[in-house]
């Protein structure tokens, strides 16, 4: 099946090369919602992302022709996503808004600061826990809650079905929760108390 995919990809390469306005429009379907993930995790504003995502694509469109890739455009697409990222964050720490808004961060007080730390405490926490599934749990994990691939796109990705995508998943799922159940117990009496 995934053969099938990436065969089908490279058709769609070669007639974007060519100039087809569908290949482009399959290929945007392909990678934007992907694409648009991955920025919002960096961004946390949808609109910041959808913007990204469109200077990506119209980028795309402009150097079809230097297109060097042949079998997939995925790491080609994430690659250009990042850069975009990077310019973004670049402009916003040169705008007065942000500025601003460092200045307010600074005024925080010294509980909210508590919380953060807190809260990175959990998330390193969480990524250790993490390392301690089997290979393909952690795989599975990262697709689905960091990229948000759906199970159909993880499956196709790691070359399993889809069933054992769900299976391994519950597996994991509850694995970490049991190795957090403390640590969340502990956050949610903490945030009660505040």
């Amino acid at each position: 099946m995934k053969s099938n995919l990436k065969d089908n990809e490279m058709l769609l390469i070669q007639a974007l090369k060519a100039g087809s306005y569908k290949a482009f429009d399959r290929i945007y379907q392909m990678y934007a919602k992907r694409l648009f993930a991955y920025s919002l995790q960096f961004t946390k504003s949808a609109e910041d992302s959808e913007e990204i995502i469109q200077d990506v694509f119209v980028k795309l469109w402009t150097n079809r022709e230097k297109i060097k890739q042949e079998d997939t455009l995925r790491s080609l697409l994430f690659i250009m996503t990042k850069h975009y990222l990077i310019n973004a964050f670049h402009s916003k720490i040169n705008d007065p808004v942000y500025e601003d808004f460092v200045d307010y961060k600074n005024e925080l007080s010294v509980n909210d600061a508590g919380q953060h730390l807190e809260y990175e405490e959990f998330v390193g926490r969480f990524t250790k826990a993490v390392e301690t599934l089997p290979a393909t749990q952690q795989k599975i994990i990262t697709l689905s809650k960091i990229q948000q691939l759906s199970n159909k796109e993880i499956a196709e990705e790691l070359s399993l079905s889809e069933q054992t995508v769900k299976n391994q998943m519950s597996i994991a799922l509850k694995a970490l929760k049991k190795m957090l159940l403390g640590i969340i117990w502990f956050l949610s009496v903490l945030l009660f108390v505040n």
